[in-house]
């Protein structure tokens, strides 16, 4: 599969463009939101949460660690050259991020923990208890929106939120 990657991306190493920063919700594919973006700060500013921060290049990047994102759509409002472009007759979701819950989580080490699911709107994580008073959280990748509130939440950063979920190579 062919994949276009940046120079950042080629000068660190990641040939396989899998380390992408998240742009903010209805980006555009990345090589033309790279061509689009001017880097203007609007949709930072525009932001009511503040995560979307300035990353590499001065282009902007989402960071839940405070907080996740409520598809308010204020930085589409904003952004004047479309690189964040919300058309009612195309898209259907603001980008493909899932959430995946990684080994370092509370909950899969016996320490009761269920914060990632008491935030998350859409109930896309659950607990199942097993043996040995273990509640295993599940995602379902369905109905999770990759709003990245369970991963601010999270008080050991157990949570990944990616494109399309766990470790994915999809862009």
């Amino acid at each position: 599969m062919h994949r276009n990657i940046n120079r950042s991306q080629f000068l660190s190493g990641d040939f396989k463009g899998v380390h992408r920063s998240i742009r903010p919700p209805w980006a555009v594919p990345e090589t033309l939101f790279v061509e689009r973006c001017t880097r203007c700060g609007e949709c930072l500013n525009a932001c009511p949460h503040g995560i979307i921060k300035e990353g590499r290049g001065k282009f902007p990047k989402l960071d839940f660690a405070l907080h996740g994102c409520d598809f308010c759509r204020k930085c589409v409002e904003v952004c004047e050259p479309k690189a964040l472009n919300y058309d009612t007759a195309t898209v259907t979701s603001p980008w493909n991020l899932k959430a995946a819950i990684l080994p370092a989580c509370l909950s899969l080490n016996a320490v009761v923990c269920r914060s990632c699911g008491e935030v998350c709107e859409e109930r896309a994580i659950s607990f199942k208890l097993e043996l040995r008073g273990v509640a295993r959280p599940n995602v379902n990748t369905e109905s999770c929106t990759g709003c990245g509130e369970c991963f601010a939440v999270c008080p050991v950063k157990a949570v990944e939120i990616s494109p399309g979920g766990p470790h994915s190579e999809a862009a």
